[in-house]
């Protein structure tokens, strides 16, 4: 069995991060992590009302995905 990756993908809000990383995870045979998923339901709130999150809110959704990137290395998942 090959080896365990991940293929983060970055850019701002809108430019297309979701299409390409959910087509590119198919392709692969990989499961697609989407980040927006792990934002707590306050900064979710923050960015219905347009408010800008800050590194204190930003905190916990990078711990949050790293812990679930993590998580899925370790039992053997590629993800993008």
């Amino acid at each position: 069995m090959p080896e365990p990756r991940a293929i983060i993908l970055m850019g701002v809000a809108g430019s297309g991060k979701t299409a390409v990383g959910s087509r590119a995870a198919n392709r692969l045979g990989w499961l697609f992590l989407d980040a927006d998923d792990f934002h707590p339901p306050a900064n979710v709130e923050k960015m219905k009302r347009g408010i800008p999150l800050d590194d204190n809110d930003r905190a916990p959704w990078l711990e949050r995905m790293h812990a679930e990137l993590r998580r899925q290395i370790d039992e053997g998942h590629s993800d993008v």
